[in-house]
């Protein structure tokens, strides 16, 4: 739990006078020196006045680094750029906890040519700091960069062999081993010489670099003039050679013009992690594809991730001409010069994309980086290690006399009011237990807390038939409705939603299930009865599971809403002289969902098959149009 401010002013703040109003980088350290937080302002008093308001007023996370920091420091500089620059290199050198935090950030795999060797070679690597070598990808698998060396090297035979292959096989005068079963194309394989060699390597550099078809349309002209002299040995030897870069460029898809160099960044988040995908398109080309995840210390802002993900995309790697992100930091300009100074020459653009390709491209990279954030949850909730220290820490937490091996948790879900629905899910050693779900239709109310209420009476009334067998036919075997009564409730909402299940639970005459509520904004749980929240501490696997749990619900509660509403349009739909069930179906199938229906006009709706003028006129003037949004939905 976050330690309660004995006073409402930090003792150690420095006064508005003494801080610049100036741009530069400040950082919180603790009473060991060890430094909590590295920040940069454009006004630095302006900035650092945040932190300084009276703490009942501040974001739980921010005031539980201000309390465990004892001083502030600041470094003034010259320019928004500077600033950047200072914070980027503080961060690195200090790994301060409450900064952002990178997970799975591994270096990934390149094919890179040494073009500084007297025979370059081609091969895979993760070293980005080999003097003169050309580098290509990154590439999400060592097995896609090898795949595409094999291909590449049957086009344009280039040296592979290690280099003390190469330094044996020109002292020996026999050719490298790589060499003899045709792996190798150097000059240590004595077919070429060594100006030969460096003519087939910027050939090689130059097709992975753009991807020119012109490359094969002078190949197919080589071998039209070697079938026409009758040198068919030479013919199918460059007809191989075409085969293998149709092969190279089939796998590389294409998305953009042909002249385009573009990084585009899709980005999932929730409140304690985000997950990031790049994509890395060279000559209107995906080159490679590189994700990872970020663990969020403090509620930052969507602009303020963007940000430190540019930076630590482009620590060791030079930036292309564009970068394409869902949102545009507050100091893009400054983050554009940081970047176009990382870059051999020209200008880098920071944009985002509203509409056309780069949007489309953007819409398929940060759906990728949604399924990659489920499956980090989902892989992260099924560590055994880190399942056991949640319950542990949840047990500490909130004072429990035993860790909460079953947990449920309810939400409610209705659409303006109507179909109100609710859903139970059940946590069991932290794994979900879905065969013990449930869902409930409400009646009778659309407000949230009675709506939980009602769930929650429903559900504990009939408490004790967990631990009692159900009556069985003859000759069957009892069954158990629940294995054993849940350990703790968890409901989603704060003190409204908590006090409305704890007067239940004193109505139904239960004091032995300990009630808790996760409020989404700032993920803190609220006790009956207790004025403060309990703050988990960010990224701890307690926090972790709890929010697993309250999105659980959350989807759960939205699915059966949807097959409500679905079921009531259904209805509304049959209603409809001439509207039967093929057409109906042809509809939905059509528009995709109800609200796209109800949204859509005469016109739209009468281009559907087997849908005229007439009927659609029907249709608008039953369901009535306009757009209604569904709670808890974007």
């Amino acid at each position: 739990m976050s330690p309660s401010p004995r006073a409402d002013v930090l003792p150690w703040r420095p006064k508005a006078g003494e801080i610049p109003a100036a741009p530069g980088v400040y950082r919180f350290s603790d009473a060991a020196g060890r430094i909590l937080y590295v920040g940069k302002a454009v006004n630095l008093r302006q900035r650092l006045s945040n932190y300084f308001q009276p703490l009942r007023s501040l974001h739980e996370r921010t005031r539980h680094m201000v309390l465990a920091a004892s001083k502030v420091e600041w470094t003034v500089v010259g320019s928004d750029v500077e600033a950047l620059q200072l914070e980027y290199t503080w961060i690195k050198e200090f790994s301060p906890p409450y900064n952002v935090k990178f997970r799975d950030d591994k270096s990934y795999p390149y094919m890179v040519v040494t073009l500084a060797d007297e025979a370059p070679r081609v091969m895979v690597t993760r070293n980005r700091r080999i003097p003169g070598a050309r580098y290509f990808g990154p590439y999400p698998k060592v097995w896609a960069v090898r795949e595409t060396i094999d291909l590449m090297i049957k086009a344009f035979p280039i040296r592979t062999c290690s280099d003390a292959s190469y330094k044996r096989a020109m002292q020996s005068g026999r050719p490298c081993f790589p060499g003899q079963i045709g792996r190798c194309g150097g000059p240590c394989s004595q077919r070429v010489t060594i100006e030969e060699h460096r003519e087939i390597v910027d050939q090689f550099v130059a097709f992975m670099a753009s991807h020119d078809r012109s490359v094969i349309t002078l190949l197919q002209r080589e071998m039209k003039d070697a079938a026409t002299a009758f040198e068919y040995e030479r013919a199918a030897k460059i007809r191989d050679r075409i085969q293998a870069l149709e092969n190279v460029l089939e796998k590389s898809a294409v998305v953009l013009a042909e002249a385009t160099d573009v990084d585009v960044f899709g980005i999932e988040e929730d409140e304690l992690a985000a997950a990031v995908q790049q994509f890395v398109v060279r000559g209107g080309r995906i080159r490679g594809v590189r994700s990872w995840v970020v663990d969020k210390e403090l509620d930052i802002s969507s602009g303020e991730l963007v940000e430190s993900v540019i930076e630590t995309a482009y620590e060791t790697e030079q930036p292309p001409r564009e970068i394409v992100v869902p949102v545009l930091p507050d100091d893009a300009p400054a983050l554009e010069q940081w970047l176009g100074d990382r870059r051999e020459r020209g200008a880098v653009a920071l944009k985002t994309a509203k509409r056309g390709e780069k949007a489309a491209l953007l819409q398929t990279a940060s759906l990728n980086a949604k399924q990659a954030l489920a499956l980090y949850k989902t892989r992260r909730t099924a560590d055994y290690v880190a399942r056991s220290q949640a319950l542990g820490e949840l047990q500490e937490a909130l004072g429990l006399d035993e860790a909460p091996l079953r947990m449920e948790c309810y939400d409610v879900s209705h659409l303006g009011g109507t179909n109100v629905v609710a859903s139970m899910v059940v946590f069991e050693d932290g794994l979900p237990k879905k065969s013990d779900y449930r869902k409930f239709a409400v009646h009778d109310t659309n407000d949230d807390t009675e709506s939980l209420a009602q769930v929650l009476r429903r559900r504990l009334a009939r408490l004790d038939e967990d631990e009692t067998p159900t009556e069985a036919e003859e000759g069957a075997r009892p069954r158990r409705r629940f294995a054993y009564r849940p350990g703790l409730l968890i409901v989603d909402g704060g003190q409204p939603q908590v006090q409305a299940v704890a007067a239940v639970l004193d109505e139904l005459g239960i004091d032995d299930i300990p009630l808790v509520g996760i409020a989404k904004r700032l993920e803190e749980l609220w006790l009956p009865d207790d004025p403060f929240p309990v703050i988990l501490p960010r990224g701890s696997e307690a926090l972790f599971l709890v929010q697993r749990i309250r999105d659980e619900a959350h989807r759960f509660a939205i699915t059966f809403q949807r097959q409500k509403r679905r079921a009531d349009i259904g209805t509304v739909l049959a209603e409809i002289p001439g509207l039967g069930p093929a057409r109906s179906r042809e509809l939905l199938r059509h528009f995709g969902s109800v609200a796209r229906l109800k949204a859509a006009d005469e016109a739209e709706i009468a281009e559907v098959r087997g849908i005229g003028p007439q009927l659609a006129t029907a249709i608008v003037a039953r369901l009535g149009g306009g757009r209604r949004r569904e709670d808890g939905e974007a």
